[in-house]
């Protein structure tokens, strides 16, 4: 790509009507925000134009979906403070003295699942095949689109079907691990990105410099509690290097897990009577790529057409072979994978620096960022420590303006100097006296 030194940088022009579900006024959306003012995160309630601080009543996302009652906390809890969310939305990047949107999620692990939609599973076998090279992948597109077509739609993985799929496909010599996971007995679920490392809408989203053939990918991603409960969606983009993934499956982390290459937003719209499972089933998800060239991509998903029920891939992620107390959130695929020539004959879609992706669902919002370089975009500095506000000058969740000391996350038994720790009964351990914040729970009861 393209130095990003030698292209002008977009400015978003966001406001509430391009980012909010087209039924907003029904909508229970969760969103966190970062204040100078506590000096770290703040969990939120969208309600209208306005978001309203919760952060008293649960100090982080994965506290609040714990109780039964989130929904309602949402749309009528007194809050604290108010922001405007134009405001939000406008507020300049890489200004930590400003108000401004986070990713609405924070303690959940960020887990992935890949290759569910049938669409997609043909070019992970096609990056297989050139090694990750673009300028092979047409004709090895045509190859294997000649040889399996749509055979592939409407397998329904691990079937007899599936089976014999399997079965012809090694006799022409095609199976391929993507396809063992696309249409096999047990799905790819992976950790995309580590816990609170993702970036909300309007932030940079990164790419590695290193590579030259990448996509954006628009997905559904579902919130899940420590129960294994689906309490919420929102979207996500699962930047896909191409190059690096083709090369080896095993260079996956490399290909998924780099600064900022992981956006989840706009908010949490949390499951309720008007927004149930079946419409996260029923998503259309849309995606639009805007160069700085004047190059444009359009391209869509449908949940419609995934291979995998959303509740065979939780069970698949949680249950008694592994647990989450703090919920996790999970992406579910995409049908999108871009073949239109950006550049090269045959070479297919690649990403510029300082192409504006948005990511958009008319019951969940719009997700937009804008391509870096990962090593050119902000660091990540706001792990579990600052968050917590051990650190000498970090902010934090659990004291106002989060003024603390020490070195790190304490543990029950090694006391915080503002916290009293006691045990809280069925869920682990009870913070109280939090600096203003008295009563708040490491986990809900």
């Amino acid at each position: 790509m393209e130095s990003a030194a030698a292209r002008p940088r977009p400015v978003l022009d966001l406001d509430p009507g391009s980012v909010l579900p087209d039924d907003s006024d029904r909508a229970a959306l969760v969103a966190r925000v970062h204040d100078p003012e506590e000096g770290g995160p703040c969990v939120a309630a969208v309600r209208g134009e306005q978001v309203v601080d919760l952060t008293a009543l649960s100090p982080t996302v994965s506290d609040l979906l714990e109780r039964d009652d989130a929904a309602t906390l949402v749309r009528e809890a007194d809050g604290g403070r108010v922001w405007r969310l134009d405001e939000l939305l406008q507020a300049p990047l890489g200004r930590p003295d400003v108000p401004h949107l986070l990713a609405p999620i924070d303690l959940q692990v960020i887990k992935a699942a890949g290759v569910t939609f049938a669409g997609s599973l043909l070019e992970r076998v096609i990056e297989e095949r050139t090694g990750g090279d673009p300028a092979q992948a047409a004709k090895v597109r045509a190859r294997v689109v000649r040889a399996v077509g749509g055979r592939l739609d409407g397998i329904r993985p691990g079937s007899p079907e599936a089976v014999r799929a399997k079965e012809a496909l090694l006799a022409e010599g095609l199976w391929s691990q993507y396809l063992e996971v696309g249409i096999g007995p047990d799905p790819e679920v992976f950790t995309k990105a580590p816990v609170l490392s993702a970036v909300g809408t309007g932030a940079d989203i990164g790419v590695l410099a290193a590579s030259v053939w990448n996509n954006p990918e628009p997905e559904a991603v579902l919130v899940v509690d420590s129960r294994g409960r689906v309490r919420g969606a929102t979207l996500g983009n699962d930047v896909n290097l191409r190059d690096i993934e083709g090369r080896s499956a095993l260079l996956l982390s490399r290909a998924k897990d780099n600064n900022a290459s992981c956006a989840v937003g706009p908010f949490v719209r949390l499951l309720d009577s008007g927004f149930g499972l079946d419409d996260v089933r029923g998503l259309d998800i849309g995606l639009r790529v805007d160069g700085p060239d004047g190059y444009v991509l359009r391209g869509s998903s449908s949940l419609r057409e995934i291979s995998r029920d959303l509740l065979d891939l939780v069970a698949a992620t949680h249950g008694a072979h592994h647990q989450y107390p703090d919920g996790f959130v999970l992406f579910t695929g995409t049908l999108f994978a871009p073949t239109e020539d950006r550049h090269a004959p045959g070479a297919g879609f690649t990403h510029e620096y300082g192409d504006v992706v948005a990511i958009s669902s008319p019951g969940l919002g719009a997700l937009v960022n804008t391509v870096v370089a990962s090593e050119d975009a902000a660091p990540w500095t706001d792990g579990w420590g600052r968050v917590w506000g051990g650190r000498a000058g970090g902010g934090g969740v659990w004291g106002r303006r989060g003024r603390g000391g020490g070195g790190g996350a304490p543990r029950p038994g090694a006391p915080h100097p503002r916290i009293r720790w006691s045990p809280a009964p069925g869920r682990a351990w009870r913070a109280t006296g939090a600096c203003g914040r008295a009563g708040a729970r490491l986990r809900s009861e």
